[in-house]
């Protein structure tokens, strides 16, 4: 029997499930790391606020998304169980305890942050703590500015029950009725998102609730009567509605379809306020058609959180972070010449995001590319992009500066697709070459084409990024982006776009980019693979991944095989993650950490040390199941030697961060790695002063600086 089948033997029981984490658990768990964000005194205040609402806003889409898709598989009977061994219900059940628990954390976190904000004259307050001339100024505020928004339905034998849209807040309200014993019974919408903000200033940074000034003026909607009882709810819909696509052809009705149906899906959540009435909060259950002991949360005070974002951009500069302006990549400087020739002096340029500017990298690629006479066309994959950044304006001057656009609009992106549906349109009212991707995936890769006449031939320019094609989220998250004109880069991007608007695939190659759903799963096993039998051949192994989730099992059984057999495996994971580190005979020699910071951690780095070759990649996959199996995504090596080691740099500082960073235990909890030393430096921040050292040398030609800050790292 050979070396490596008596190695083989030895591994344990690897589809054991306690072997593996819950996805759902994991994600949650995660949002625990996002709360401490708003506990950490070395944040700003109005950031701490800030963390309050991503909480808020996470909650939502989880109970949308993730909840909503257990609650389809329980109504539908599915008994199949996750690998870590859990039934839908059971994970539902076990997503509601921590949630609870978490719910909790956030209301002790928002009322310190409460606190400490009163020390600096903001405040959250109560309509009835103001004084009469106050309530007088708020009511005459609401009576014109609110009150023609407001639509009061009374629920009776002749008035059925209104429909209760998702995410809105609510009023329920009983007061006596004019012609039978019984109390009337009505719903108030709270107008929110109809240009009236949620929280309605008094004087200087002080503010009252919107739905408190609505709650204190019933009398304007029922005039005649005194004598309300309420309370606040508000609800989550369930937007896992997904249909099976039949066809490229009837794509856009069925979006269309999913959409409308989403608005008026099953409730999965409810969230009324602590010490609701018990009669009001069961009507609302029974006629909501809920699960009292699995759809209903109680919260103290302040409901629907997420719209704390109103608060987090008062200008007080020394209660939020200092402003942070992107620098141009050291090799863009030059705004005189064509980016094309920057690109072609360097061959590959790596961009980092938000510490290098999006606008003047990738746009000002695109625009450029819009404007050269050169450029004969552009093709690019859409996936979320905003009306700020000028991507599609831009795609579509091109259009009518004669060059041939072609575009992979994906209109199935999470709670995007609407905006999708109507970027496509424009687009093709432009007369741009406009496709959904392949039937039956998810195009997720971020690739832009560019074709110019040189010298008599073609030559192909691409960017592959990990990040979305928007200029706000290039600001908040951090992402990665290759401008290349390699040659057999460029020939793989062709034939990509030849997939994504045809489907074929038949003898298609690719040379140098790897593709999910074709190749990026076996490759990176294969990767795995080798890094082991390296070890066994009594050399170095050593795995590098930065992915925002871990959720495939087969790769995870990889990692554990190799782990057993003496790789080094670093993962920085910042959400889900299946895999068990630290474990006795199993992953002994896995860390993983999260990092959680101002910037959200984006980027996706693969690296294999692959016997002294040191293979890096870049791209937009997580490594999970549907982005392995059921997504169309792009991953690029990186061979230029100053780029390996830029991306060398963003791993080591982020696996030797002691500020931002958390350490992952074996039981799926987490340890902070903050040391208590004012003088230590964030991963983040470090390689904010990276980017900006790389300008400064460039322009003062001293190396001195530069040298100190890789040193550090």
């Amino acid at each position: 029997m050979s070396s490596a089948a008596t190695k083989i033997s030895a591994y344990p029981d690897l589809d054991n499930p306690s072997l593996y984490l819950n996805r759902e658990l994991t994600w949650l768990e995660f949002n625990r790391r996002v709360l401490f964000e708003a506990t950490d005194q070395d944040n700003p205040l109005l950031e701490r606020l800030k963390f309050i609402a991503i909480f808020a806003s996470n909650m939502d889409e989880f109970f949308m998304k993730r909840v909503g898709g257990l609650k389809l598989q329980v109504a539908a009977d599915v008994s199949e169980l996750t690998d870590d061994g859990r039934s839908p219900l059971q994970q539902i059940q076990e997503c509601r305890q921590l949630v609870e628990e978490l719910t909790d954390f956030q209301e002790s976190a928002f009322e310190s942050i409460s606190s400490e904000l009163k020390e600096h004259s903001i405040a959250v307050i109560n309509y009835q703590d103001l004084r009469q001339p106050g309530q007088n100024k708020l009511r005459q505020y609401y009576l014109e500015n609110v009150f023609p928004l407001m639509t009061p339905q009374i629920f009776d034998p002749a008035h059925p029950f209104p429909f209760i849209s998702n995410l809105s807040l609510n009023l329920v309200i009983t007061f006596p009725a004019e012609s039978s014993e019984e109390n009337a019974i009505a719903r108030v919408k709270v107008p929110i998102g109809t240009g009236v903000p949620r929280f309605i200033k008094v004087d200087d940074y002080r503010f009252v609730p919107l739905e408190q000034i609505i709650a204190n003026n019933l009398d304007l909607l029922f005039p005649g009567e005194s004598q309300f009882e309420y309370d606040f709810f508000f609800v989550a819909r369930n937007a896992s509605t997904e249909r099976q696509e039949s066809g490229a052809s009837d794509l856009l009705s069925m979006i269309e379809l999913e959409l409308r149906d989403r608005r008026i899906a099953p409730i999965v959540r409810m969230v009324v306020n602590r010490g609701m009435n018990p009669e009001r909060q069961n009507m609302l259950t029974e006629l909501l058609g809920l699960d009292s002991e699995l759809d209903v949360y109680e919260t103290e005070g302040l409901l629907a959180r997420s719209d704390l974002f109103e608060l987090t951009g008062l200008p007080i500069a020394n209660l939020r972070y200092p402003p942070h302006q992107p620098v141009n990549h050291h090799r863009l400087q030059d705004n005189q010449r064509s980016i094309f020739n920057l690109i072609r002096e360097e061959e590959a340029i790596l961009i980092q995001h938000p510490y290098e500017s999006f606008s003047g990298s990738v746009v000002r690629f695109l625009g450029e590319a819009a404007r050269d006479e050169s450029v004969r066309a552009i093709k690019m994959t859409l996936y979320r992009t905003d009306r700020e950044t000028r991507i599609v304006d831009l795609l579509i001057e091109a259009a009518n500066n004669g060059k041939q656009v072609a575009v992979v609009v994906e209109i199935k992106a999470k709670f995007d697709e609407a905006n999708n549906i109507t970027w496509a349109e424009h687009l093709e009212e432009a007369g741009i070459h406009v496709t959904y991707g392949v039937v039956g995936f998810k195009t997720h890769s971020k690739v832009l084409l560019v074709i110019r006449r040189e010298k008599n031939q073609l030559q192909r320019y691409v960017h592959i990024g990990t990040g979305n094609y928007h200029g706000g989220t290039a600001k908040l998250y951090t992402d990665l982006g290759l401008l290349t004109c390699d040659r057999e880069i460029g020939e793989d991007a062709t034939e990509l776009f030849n997939f994504l608007t045809t489907g074929h695939i038949k003898k298609r190659q690719f040379k140098h980019i790897v593709i999910a759903p074709i190749d990026l799963k076996k490759e990176l096993r294969r990767r795995i693979a080798a890094e082991i039998e390296h070890v066994k051949n009594g050399k170095t192994g050593l795995i590098r991944m930065k992915t925002n989730a871990l959720e495939d099992k087969d790769v995870v059984k990889d990692l554990y095989k190799a782990s057993i057999d003496g790789v080094k495996v670093d993962l920085i994971v910042r959400d889900t993650c299946r895999l068990r580190p630290k474990v006795a005979n199993l992953s002994e020699n896995i860390t993983v950490i999260s990092v959680v910071g101002r910037f959200l951690e984006h980027s996706r780095i693969f690296y294999f040390h692959n016997n002294g070759r040191h293979e890096y990649f870049i791209g937009s996959a997580d490594i999970m199941k549907r982005n392995l199996e059921s997504r169309v995504e792009v991953v690029t090596p990186i061979e230029k030697k100053s780029l390996k080691e830029s991306l060398k740099l963003i791993l080591d500082t982020l696996m030797n961060d002691h500020v931002d960073s958390w350490e992952m235990c074996s039981d799926g909890s987490y340890v902070s790695r903050k040391k208590d030393d004012p003088k230590a430096v964030g991963c983040q921040l470090q390689l904010l002063e990276y980017s900006q050292a790389h300008v400064r040398s460039k322009r003062s030609r001293n190396k001195k600086q530069f040298k100190t800050i890789r040193k550090r790292n």
